[in-house]
């Protein structure tokens, strides 16, 4: 025993999409962000061209010949992952007028998009990244439409069985606990980049009105600091903390036990951006379908895992019997 816990093994215009005006059976209500992110190389080192002594008056050009433009945001990327499972995600979010794009690449998808609001008066988030031959990064983020989040109410989506916080606006996070919580409706606590925003009350607010937390490694460390609750603690008061761990697995932590789920070793390392919106697709799959934690943590760790081998966060791709195959092959049971 550890911690009081027994270990276990193991440009159109953004209108409702495909005509379904009733929520499908086990759909996923996804709160969060969307936004484009433009990520470009720079094929030198950023410490050749910025004079330590000159910082204070820093104005400096980078020729990137190398672009791309990535689909992301964590209600994107976790619906994407969604709906490859088979599940059936609701994303809501707010966007911008530069939306089209998105818009039909949802559409290419299948992924509904009835409950993402546009703003015209804005632009869609987005993330501009220049990465230099170091692996440093420098980052603009504009959060636009993101910051209007709140414009969106839950009850708008009816028939909504389970739901996730995922990191979007301060404003809307805070509004969509309280009004899942008001209306009865289970959901998982995913602050993630946004957890900073948020004080310890803030927080402490979020876990009592959660039904289920999951954090990284590092943001667990700040969720302990901010609230002065330990996993302990915080999983007495949720049905489930889920704590990813990179390649150490993951930790399921409930009143009772602690689940250890393992890691699984990808063909390929190529980009971990996403690897935890994949995961934490695998769980709202788990959950909407009854499944023990043991095993929906193998299932949330193998979408992380097929994420890795691929550039940006909605390009990996697969069948289910594909993935059904590998989890069988990985973990040595059928799903």
């Amino acid at each position: 025993q550890k911690s009081g816990y027994t270990r276990a093994s193991i440009q159109p215009p953004i209108t409702p999409s495909y005509g379904f005006m009733t929520t499908p059976a086990n759909a996923a209500l996804i709160c969060g962000s969307f936004a484009y992110d433009t990520i470009m190389v720079f094929q030198d080192h950023f410490k050749h061209h910025i004079l330590p002594d000159k910082v204070h008056i820093l104005n400096v050009s980078f020729q990137v010949p190398d672009m791309r433009r990535e689909y992301g945001g964590c209600a994107g990327n976790i619906a994407y992952s969604l709906k490859l499972l088979g599940g059936e995600p609701l994303p809501m979010g707010t966007v911008g007028k530069d939306f089209g794009p998105y818009a039909e690449w949802m559409d290419k998808h299948g992924i509904r998009r009835r409950h993402i609001k546009v703003c015209e008066d804005t632009y869609t988030a987005q993330a501009f990244i220049t990465t230099d031959m170091d692996d440093n990064q420098i980052t603009a983020f504009h959060p636009g439409a993101m910051s209007h989040s709140h414009q969106n109410k839950i009850s708008d989506a009816q028939g909504v069985k389970l739901g996730i916080i995922s990191p979007d606006g301060r404003e809307g996070m805070i509004a969509h606990a309280q009004q899942f919580a008001e209306a009865g409706i289970p959901f998982i606590f995913d602050p993630g980049q946004g957890l900073p925003m948020f004080d310890g009350a803030d927080l402490l607010r979020f876990i009592e009105q959660a039904t289920y937390v999951t954090v990284n490694d590092y943001e667990m460390q700040m969720l302990q600091q901010r609230t002065g609750l330990t996993a302990h603690d915080i999983a007495a008061r949720v049905h489930a903390l889920i704590v990813t761990l990179g390649g150490k697995g993951s930790h399921i932590y409930t009143q009772k036990h602690r689940y250890e789920i393992p890691a699984v070793t990808a063909a390929q390392i190529k980009d971990p951006t996403g690897c935890g919106d994949a995961y934490r697709a695998g769980l709202l799959y788990g959950l909407l379908h009854n499944t023990d934690w043991e095993t929906t943590g193998r299932i949330a760790a193998l979408l992380g895992s097929i994420k890795i081998g691929h550039h940006g966060t909605q390009n990996h791709a697969f069948t289910r019997a594909e993935f059904d195959q590998r989890f069988n092959k990985v973990f040595g049971y059928a799903l």
